[in-house]
């Protein structure tokens, strides 16, 4: 069966929307009302070529906080303004914009000249008249273009260094290394990445040490080219460009957050919670606390093994905390599974059900013991079998767990008397091949939002 990609229930918000929802109100009302965009009372930027057909653009506002406890409140636009990457009172751009324009002037010249001869040759082609040798010039042209235009992408692309919630700055280089859906040449990134709003409000607000609130983003003017935006309506940041460049500037992927709750997708391979030691303490909930400082110091609702990725649902009070908690002991929060076993499961579906406890001498190793284990309760569904690349054949599976019991999907998919095939990339409970990860990923949460009682669903494929 062919994975497809799913959308998420809940819109992408990695910050709350309110108070900035407000300001972007405010900005708008004061964009139609001066016509320009300027803050210095120059009027250079009329607001009127928005308007234009396809000239409408994204328009966003960060609200933030000092060590203080001040407000500060900034505004971005997206890309250029007729032209301009600085407007008085507006953030700037996140790289040198002089050092920009050189990289970029250093090759539009060759590469607008190669595009008219390859104009010509297309002209001549559609008259009938390109020989057999023209042809051969059309491919050299157009490859000469190519790299031109890469050379171009991948110098600008030098240039973005981006802030980060720790203080840290990192690159494009520094992203696509440690993700691994990013790993592909950098001039590939779609053409403009770092330019969003976005990105530029985060990096504005950590290069000043500001403490991000909220975040909001209107499109201003004509619908764009596609008609997927409209005047005076918010959208939150784009997929394509955006969320990549945020899940590294705010040290999580935070999918939703709000004033009492947020969802994480947890990568494998860091920590829910902080262990014991400071080779320790790096974590979901301590990269959060120190997003968000004023959040309760332990925030995490429920745990997944360090190993284990995907949603993980954080309370930012104590009320939201305590609301939650009663909701998992209730049953009243689903969670789904995906995961890659060893081999080929026979079976398509069915339930497991057995009672497990801690290896006392083996920490944190989870044993079948019938006699003083506690039953774990899960139901599963073969989804396909599939080849990886290496050439081994695994098992693509659904888990709804009944129970939350430690390693219980591990334990039900390794022992004998479960499916007996175990997770890929299990170091406990099967044997991996070099450079595995675990392949088990929460893949989908359902709960109830613990202020006003809304049904939530966030669903999330695993990038195995």
């Amino acid at each position: 069966m062919q994975r497809t990609e799913h959308a998420r229930s809940v819109p992408y918000t990695p910050l709350p929307i309110e108070p900035a929802r407000r300001y972007c109100l405010r900005l708008r009302e004061e964009m139609e009302r001066t016509g320009f965009l300027d803050d210095d009372g120059k009027r250079r930027f009329p607001s009127s070529p928005l308007f234009e057909p396809y000239g409408g653009r994204m328009f966003g506002m960060l609200v933030c906080t000092d060590d203080q406890g001040n407000e500060r409140v900034l505004k971005a636009f997206s890309g250029q303004y007729l032209g301009a990457w600085e407007i008085p009172g507006w953030v700037p751009p996140v790289p040198d914009v002089p050092a920009y324009e050189a990289i970029v002037g250093r090759n539009d010249a060759s590469i607008h000249e190669l595009s008219e001869r390859l104009k010509e040759l297309d002209a001549s082609r559609a008259e009938g008249g390109l020989r057999r040798e023209a042809a051969g010039d059309d491919r050299g042209l157009r490859e000469r273009r190519r790299m031109l235009t890469q050379e171009s992408q991948r110098d600008v692309f030098a240039l973005y260094s981006f802030c980060c919630y720790d203080g840290a700055s990192r690159t494009f280089s520094d992203m696509a290394g440690e993700d691994l859906s990013y790993h592909r040449p950098l001039w590939r990134f779609p053409s403009g990445t770092g330019d969003c709003c976005a990105p530029k409000l985060l990096h504005q607000a950590f290069s000043h040490r500001l403490h991000p609130v909220s975040m909001a983003e209107f499109y201003f003017g004509a619908p764009n080219r596609s008609g997927t935006k409209t005047g005076g309506s918010f959208y939150p940041p784009c997929e394509e460009r955006c969320h990549p460049l945020l899940r590294h500037m705010l040290g999580l992927d935070i999918l939703y957050c709000d004033d009492h709750v947020a969802v994480v997708n947890k990568p494998s391979g860091l920590l829910s919670v902080p262990g014991r030691g400071e080779e320790k303490q790096d974590s979901v909930e301590t990269r959060f606390r120190t997003l968000f400082p004023t959040c309760i110091r332990q925030p995490a609702v429920h745990r997944l093994d360090m190993d284990t990725s995907g949603l993980l649902i954080l309370a930012r009070d104590a009320d939201s905390h305590r609301n939650l908690n009663i909701q998992f002991m209730n049953g009243i929060v689903a969670k789904e599974y995906v995961a890659l076993l060893e081999g080929i499961v026979p079976v398509r579906e069915g339930i497991v059900e057995l009672p497990f406890r801690l290896d006392v001498g083996d920490r944190p190793r989870q044993i079948y013991d019938e006699r003083f284990g506690k039953k774990g309760t899960t139901l599963w569904e073969r989804l396909s079998v599939e080849t990886l690349p290496s050439g081994r054949t695994v098992t693509r599976v659904r888990f709804i767990p009944h129970t939350g019991r430690t390693h219980q999907l591990r334990v039900h998919s390794a022992h004998e008397k479960g499916l007996g095939h175990p997770v890929v990339g299990d170091r406990l409970y099967g044997t991996p091949a070099e450079g595995d990860r675990l392949a088990l990923h929460a893949s989908k949460v359902t709960f109830r939002h613990p202020a006003t009682g809304d049904i939530m669903t966030f669903d999330c494929p695993p990038e195995f």
